[in-house]
């Protein structure tokens, strides 16, 4: 096995899992097979109980793991399934040292960082490392690795110790260190600083680490001297300092790598040049061309009239959530929503609504931003309802769902965003008006939402209705089920803990909202349409985590084709085979 590692330097946020996404891609170009690790030095032992605004979306697995939104990242740029053990963090290195412990395994011995710690850390790398990963059998040929956080922290060092041993066990030939830091311009001077990255290549060498490749974030390339002082003062070859500097989309940065013959130095450190072809990234130019030159509009001239008409190729959509504040929050339902838009040559214009500004308490606590928040649903194509837990901001997401379902405007809620429209519509159709979700309200009179017994009501970790599990269309006559390419049955990830009522389900249905899709039991409600309205589905799963480039989860497509009045044509090619 050959390991590359991604650490990174100065400030935390420069990119590193971009970065270590954008080399295995490299590297998967030259024709091998390849698998990622995250190591995330924080004592949580998974991403499942940290909040969107501190962490970011908690990005869900097929196995069911709650992990960093990282591995969205290699998934989506490598077209690979990872499990739950690709992500490593210190409460599950020290949860299982500490189970061992507690079995007698050490035989008595005092438990120590070191050994103990660092042994379990190797033993797991290398273990998760040797499992395939792309749907092949055997193990891959190189496991890139990104470790967390920036050199220096005091959460990582038990990381560091392992992973140099880990260098000394493996070999000179199989391991390669990959530094990404910072090389930042001062307003005043305009001068590229290097000092911040000189002193974080001495401390990742005091550790016991010599980087082979820098690879060094900045808003512009590097100058030939600012190359050459990193060379002189870092002991790496001007040859191996790599520039990943500010690019109009981050499916540049494997271009960038490959065109500064990154693949070469890294391949020549694995001694891998033997069997490496040279990269083939011709389709992913492709894409990120295509990205680059969508426009939001564009004119054609007619000669005959002198008359110019302008026709805009952008979609706009509106996205009511409740974690706006960071967008990261929703990250892969951008990138869905990105994928989507690139299969209709549109270019995505998503507009972020705070669910809460659009309720009617903020039109006197806040009315600009009550006003504002109501003009964009208005102007919006499209309107998407993400998932969430807790009541903030429900009763704006259901005046959301309750104006795209009454003046025709393309809908998708997803999982609270499915729930949300189930509520509005018994209260709004049904008549029944404190109907809510338990989850909200445990007096409601009509629960039209409830606990559904898989998992724990006391703890909150990992006891959710998670990972993947199997949709069946009850027809294939529903949009859904054609955007799916006339699927018997889809597999996709969930991530909840409440869902629709079952007894309810056929009140709603004779009211006119249908359930297309239901699990193998026939009680869990997983997929509702509305017929007659262009677009108004909602899905308990969550589809935007296996959506990739070049191939757009069905519902997104859906939803952005609809906006733009394709679907049916879309949907009618599909039935004659096209």
């Amino acid at each position: 096995m050959k390991y590359v590692l991604v650490t990174g330097g100065v400030v935390s946020g420069l990119g590193k899992g971009v970065t270590a996404s954008s080399i295995g891609v490299v590297l998967k170009a030259c024709g091998l097979r390849v698998t990622s690790i995250k190591i995330d030095p924080y004592l949580n032992t998974d991403a499942g109980t940290m909040s969107p605004f501190e962490h970011g979306e908690v990005f869900v697995l097929d196995d069911g793991g709650e992990v960093d939104l990282d591995l969205g990242n290699y998934e989506r740029f490598l077209d690979v399934t990872l499990t739950k053990e690709n992500n490593i963090t210190t409460g599950k290195i020290y949860q299982s040292v500490l189970d061992k412990e507690r079995k007698g395994d050490f035989l008595g011995k005092t438990v120590q960082v070191v050994p103990h710690i660092t042994d379990a850390i190797k033993e797991r790398i290398e273990s998760v490392a040797h499992v395939p990963v792309d749907g092949k059998e055997g193990p891959a040929d190189v496991c890139v690795i990104e470790l967390g956080g920036t050199v220096g922290d005091i959460e990582s060092m038990p990381f560091i110790e392992a992973l140099r041993q880990l260098f000394f066990s493996v070999g000179h030939d199989n391991f390669c260190l990959i530094h990404v830091s910072l090389i930042p311009v001062l307003g005043v001077v305009g001068e590229q600083k290097t000092k911040p990255t000189q002193h974080s290549v001495r401390e990742l060498r005091a550790l016991g680490l010599t980087p082979h490749l820098l690879a060094c974030r900045s808003a512009q390339p590097l100058l030939d001297n600012t190359k050459q002082k990193l060379s002189q003062f870092c002991h790496v070859p001007a040859t191996n300092i790599l520039n990943i500097h500010d690019v109009p989309n981050i499916w540049h940065i494997p271009l960038l790598l490959r065109n500064q013959n990154a693949h070469h130095s890294i391949l020549k450190q694995l001694d891998l040049l033997s069997i490496a072809t040279p990269p083939d990234l011709e389709a992913w130019t492709r894409m990120a061309e295509t990205f680059d030159n969508l426009t939001d509009s564009f004119e054609i001239k007619f000669s005959f009239s002198c008359e110019t008409k302008t026709y805009y190729v952008q979609v706009r959509i509106a996205m009511v959530g409740k974690y706006v504040g960071l967008t990261d929050s929703y990250l892969s339902v951008v990138k869905a929503l990105l994928h989507a838009c690139i299969a209709c040559s549109l270019k995505p214009s998503i507009d972020w609504i705070a669910a809460s500004d659009l309720e009617e308490d903020s039109a006197e606590s806040a009315p600009e931003a009550h006003a504002a928040a109501w003009k964009t649903l208005r102007n919006a194509e499209c309107v998407l309802v993400p998932g969430g837990f807790g009541d903030r901001g429900v009763s704006g997401m259901i005046l959301a769902a309750k104006y795209a379902r009454e003046n025709n405007v393309p809908y998708l809620g997803i999982c609270l965003g499915m729930q949300i429209s189930v509520i509005e519509y018994a209260r709004s159709v049904l008549g029944f008006e404190r109907a809510n979700s338990a989850e909200f309200d445990k007096e409601t009179p009509n629960p039209v939402v409830i606990f559904m017994p898989e998992g724990s009501r006391t703890h909150m970790g990992s006891t959710m209705r998670l990972g993947s599990r199997r949709t069946l269309f009850q027809t294939t006559d529903c949009v859904t089920s054609k955007l799916y390419c006339n699927a018997q049955y889809v597999d996709e990830r969930h991530r909840h803990r409440y869902e629709v009522n079952p007894d309810i389900i056929e009140v709603l249905e004779e009211a006119g909202l249908k359930f297309v899709g239901k699990d193998e039991t026939g009680k869990r409600m997983e997929v509702l349409e509305l017929p007659g309205h262009p677009f108004y589905v909602g899905v308990q799963f969550h589809p935007e985590f296996k959506s990739r480039p070049g191939k757009p989860s069905a519902p997104f497509l859906g939803l952005i084709l609809s906006a733009k009045g394709q679907l049916e044509a879309c949907l009618n090619s599909h039935q004659n085979g096209s």
